[in-house]
């Protein structure tokens, strides 16, 4: 039997092999994919060539070994159905339609462990968005918005716009979205943003203090969330933020450098710099917020926001290639892109 397997081969380069895959053995299921999700972040980063290389893919995700050095395997949301039991696996798993955190490629073996059932009434193309709400989910328990805050979002990529309608649910005072491309903004208003701005705009500063409904502070924020992967969005969040406010960075910026002016008022106004990653939990929450907690809220959640309105192109695997130009090359076109096999 043979699969075939998306690969990042050097910077801007992708090919689509053809492998032998052997029956499942004892525990496995074969799955065969029907649509995986491209991430316009990290993978972008992997397909530039700016991820560092000796930096593990994913130390949680047994479907990721190795490092991100070429050639490699990446991905993190595949949709399939299992199409074949090996010994010792429970019948039920026949013809279940599952989401895997895998790389792309047309089928592939996997235990029950690694794989997790669709909800029945959830299709394929929802459940693809499964690890971006769960990225946001975490996001929030990071941040802990409070009542009557006044909150930023820089980003309003995938990521970006599911935080963006998760804080929506909050009664802030002002909920207040960045992004540099028209369509993302406009999506980000629908999903219950107040506003929504250019961060490239020269008025943009003076755009965002003029909204703020804290008028006796010169800051607009109290909170703000840092996921576009610009690094120098980082330094604007600190420029819109107050006293002991807290700016959570959900990017991850690989090889990119930040600099950030912290020789003004940083020191004297104790802002909170905190990274934010979907891998793991706050030591503080853990206790109760198990990784099955975390998932069963993000079924949830996508079920509730209908994330597959924000599919804007599909690719077949075997046009992966012009996928990933779009997203380098076009990224105001699109916002989730799809392969499908």
């Amino acid at each position: 039997m043979t699969r075939h397997s998306l690969y990042f081969i050097a910077p801007h380069q992708i090919s689509v092999r053809e492998e032998t895959i052997p029956a499942p053995g004892p525990g496995q299921l074969l799955v065969k994919t029907l649509m995986s999700a491209i991430s316009p972040g990290t993978e972008l980063l992997i397909y530039r060539g700016q991820a560092p290389q000796d930096l593990p893919a994913d130390t949680s995700l047994e479907a990721l070994p190795g490092a991100l050095a070429f050639p490699l395997k990446y991905g993190y949301a595949a949709v399939g159905r299992v199409v074949e039991l090996g010994p010792d696996v429970p019948a039920p798993w026949q013809d279940r339609l599952v989401f895997a955190f895998h790389p792309h490629e047309d089928r592939f073996l996997a235990t029950p462990a690694e794989l997790l059932p669709v909800p029945p009434d959830l299709a394929p193309e929802e459940a693809l968005f499964l690890p971006n709400m769960q990225t946001a989910l975490t996001l929030i328990l990071d941040g802990k918005p409070l009542i009557g805050e006044n909150v930023v979002v820089f980003g309003q990529g995938i990521v970006g716009l599911l935080l963006t309608a998760l804080l929506a649910g909050f009664p802030l005072a002002r909920l207040v979205t960045l992004d540099h491309y028209p369509n993302r903004r406009l999506a980000s208003e629908t999903l219950g943003a107040h506003a929504s701005f250019d961060p490239l705009d020269a008025n943009v500063l003076a755009d965002l203090r003029a909204s703020r409904t804290n008028q006796g502070q010169d800051a607009w924020a109290d909170l703000a969330f840092e996921i576009s992967g610009n690094p120098a969005a980082l330094d604007m969040a600190l420029a819109v933020t107050g006293f002991h406010s807290r700016i959570v960075i959900g990017s991850w910026y690989g090889t990119k450098k930040s600099e950030l002016n912290l020789g003004g008022l940083f020191h004297r106004q104790r802002q909170v710099l905190m990274s934010s990653q979907v891998s793991t939990i706050s030591p503080e929450l853990s206790g109760r917020w198990t990784r099955s907690r975390i998932l069963q809220v993000a079924w949830d959640m996508v079920h509730k926001v209908k994330p597959a309105r924000f599919i804007t192109h599909r690719f077949p695997l075997a046009e992966a290639a012009q996928a990933y130009r779009l997203l380098d090359q076009h990224p105001e076109e699109a916002i989730q892109v799809v392969l499908t096999y």
